[in-house]
């Protein structure tokens, strides 16, 4: 496989997570988009927020490329986790309008650089943080995918709605009351289990 299809196959995935990831937030309030849904505050709005830092710290500030954006919630001092969630004047147009420039100076570097150009995670100890673009790369294409499932398990326990994207649930086929079933079922072979061991 040559440089530019590796490249253009890293960006397709990369691309298809950030859209899944902005997709749970659409049809929900500004309630349901920032609620913490887990015991550690997992919220959907937060994931947006992170994935953008992510994104501008490996894919920017990395290859000696920052973007300009200020991210006081990274900086030091900052309050622990302030990346993960949106305060009340962090308005959600302003986070998704954020990541979707992270997206693209994120895509700028790509563009710009061979997948072997090495740069340096400034936050990482000085005896590991040397990576290349690719491993970067690679590294966000991960997280980001990782929080689009969360993003997606969130959006499930808020409202039910589950998937990849729009027309695209990539569930088993089932009405309310197959799904019932199912979960019962697995309920019961799961105690059965716990009995058993």
């Amino acid at each position: 496989m040559t440089a530019p299809d590796a490249k253009t196959d890293l960006r397709a995935s990369l691309q298809s997570a950030r859209d899944a990831l902005l997709w749970k937030l659409e049809g929900l309030s500004e309630y349901d988009v920032r609620r913490p849904l887990t015991p550690t505050g997992t919220n959907l709005l937060g994931l947006v927020k992170h994935a953008a830092g992510v994104e501008l710290g490996y894919l920017g500030d990395t290859f000696g490329r920052p973007s300009g954006e200020p991210l006081p919630w990274l900086d030091e001092g900052a309050e622990p986790n302030g990346d993960m969630w949106a305060t009340a004047d962090e308005s959600r147009a302003w986070i998704v309008d954020l990541y979707r420039r992270a997206w693209a100076h994120a895509d700028a570097t790509i563009d710009a650089l061979p997948l072997d150009a090495v740069g340096r995670v400034p936050w990482w100890p000085d005896d590991r943080d040397e990576v290349t673009l690719h491993q970067a790369v690679v590294r966000v294409l991960a997280d980001t995918h990782r929080h689009a499932g969360h993003a997606d398990i969130l959006r499930e326990l808020l409202d039910g709605a589950v998937g990849v994207k729009q027309g695209n649930d990539s569930m088993a086929p089932g009405d309310a009351a197959w799904w019932e079933e199912y979960r019962g079922r697995l309920e019961r072979t799961a105690r059965e289990a716990d009995r058993a061991g």
